[in-house]
């Protein structure tokens, strides 16, 4: 691939310093992006900071990704900078944001999106896909919603996932339930988790996160703000204790009074574990986690769509993970650098790659189809579901996500307030309270931000 810098009227060359070299004196030129063609030579290389919040196993695999770019042209180097996890690298990101100590790209959690649609700090990626009418239809309209407002795509989607019910195929079988037909819906979840639980084994588990509880709200159509989930102006009031929230909780505690829900805390490892060891048959987990927890269980893995409310259709699902935004505190020339990175991102090839290395979405459909994909979904069948559950989930503002400023405070009110109602407080109670403490936030936002 061969980096292009964009013909704006006036041509921009990298060196120790970026020069324009036209004015409004010189007499127009007729010259496309495509003929033109910047000497580089090794010093003039766009170097573009990435900070990022993957370790591990995941920063290892975004190393491949950013590899591949900087081997693939000679005019663009990425930098990647692992920052720690997205509470850290969002913290160190606001004390730089709009200086030139800011990163050109930068990784953030999409609850994260509120604050960076209105830091001041970013330029929509928006701005560059209509400069250089980048086509965004090639890629996954449930995916890129999440991220748009106003018909505008702040970011580029990512790493990007959603929750799936998992289930232990060979405890389905022992207690004669049908493991190619999970339960779909609360009721149908509750009796399985009746006669699936046993001494030492709870029937149904959900980790103390407060996202599984957004999205059993927007399948059933629930908001979780007003505002329209916060997509038309600023949310002013939490709706998540409405009728939708309340059916969510009150599920939870009649399983809960019955025995036949186990807690296992705030860890994502620790339930893993626990469905691992058997002491679990039923609980619900990100779509990026669904080879690992295969690889790592010695029974049958089922993976199914999340259960929602009978009374409703099934909505779908809201889209989790993180985004790559852009600064613009940084030269034009950098920024058409930056985005041609992005783009590289979105390419089949890659996407495929992505996809298999780490369990996340393909942001690019057309990546499904590249033979190591077909291959991968052949040996692990699983990974087909949560794309179907994807693919499948009716857009809306509901499924679209809510935008807030707070809800980082919000997800840990709802925890609390989970957990509350697990020790004993009625549900209708502990979820009002988790709306008043996310209400109390609201209004402190708002009138910071006015």
């Amino acid at each position: 691939m061969k980096f292009k810098l964009v013909w704006m009227g006036c041509l921009f060359f990298v060196g120790s310093l970026l020069v324009a070299c036209g004015s409004d004196e010189q007499p127009e030129v007729e010259q496309t992006a495509e003929e033109v063609e910047p000497a580089f030579t090794e010093e003039d290389i766009v170097t573009i900071e990435f900070w990022h919040g993957m370790g591990g196993e995941l920063g290892e695999a975004l190393d491949e990704v950013v590899d591949g770019y900087n081997e693939s042209q000679d005019q663009v180097y990425i930098q990647p900078e692992y920052q720690g996890s997205y509470e850290e690298l969002l913290t160190k990101f606001r004390s730089v944001g709009g200086t030139g100590d800011a990163p050109a790209l930068v990784q953030v959690f999409e609850i994260g999106t509120k604050y960076m649609i209105e830091s001041g700090y970013i330029t929509p990626v928006q701005d560059w896909i209509d400069k250089e009418g980048y086509d965004i239809t090639q890629l996954e309209e449930n995916i890129l919603s999440y991220y748009s407002v106003d018909d505008k795509l702040y970011s580029m989607p990512f790493n990007s996932s959603t929750p799936a019910l998992f289930y232990n195929k060979d405890m389905f079988e022992e207690v004669g339930l049908d493991t190619e037909n999970p339960p779909s819906t609360f009721a149908e979840i509750k009796e399985a988790a009746e006669k699936l639980t046993d001494d030492g084994r709870y029937g149904f588990s959900i980790l103390g996160n407060g996202w599984f509880f957004e999205q059993l709200v927007a399948t059933q159509g629930g908001h979780y703000v007003d505002m329209d989930n916060g997509r038309s102006d600023n949310a002013t009031e939490a709706l998540f204790n409405g009728e939708e929230g309340l059916k969510v909780f009150e599920w939870i505690h009649e399983m809960n009074q019955a025995g036949d829900f186990g807690y296992f805390g705030q860890n994502w490892d620790d339930l893993r574990a626990a469905f691992q060891a058997g002491q679990v048959a039923m609980y619900l987990d990100s779509s990026a986690g669904t080879k690992g927890v295969i690889d790592n269980a010695d029974f049958e893995v089922g993976v199914t769509f999340i259960p929602h409310a009978d009374e409703v259709e099934r909505n779908g699902v809201i889209i989790g993970g993180a985004s790559i935004w852009m600064a613009n505190g940084i030269e034009e020339v950098e920024q058409a650098a930056a985005f041609d990175f992005l783009k590289y991102l979105q390419t089949p090839e890659v996407q495929a790659e992505w996809h298999i290395d780490t369990g996340y979405f393909a942001i690019n459909p057309l990546a499904y189809e590249e033979e190591i994909v077909e291959k991968e979904h052949e040996m692990y069948p699983q990974l087909r579901v949560p794309i179907e559950q994807l693919q499948e989930t009716i857009s809306s503002t509901a499924t679209q996500g809510a935008l807030m400023g707070v809800f980082p405070e919000a997800r840990q009110q709802v925890v609390s307030a989970l957990e509350g109602m697990l020790q004993g407080t009625d549900p209708k109670t502990a979820i009002d309270q988790a709306v008043e403490g996310t209400n109390r936030a609201i209004d402190v936002y708002n009138r910071t931000v006015e």
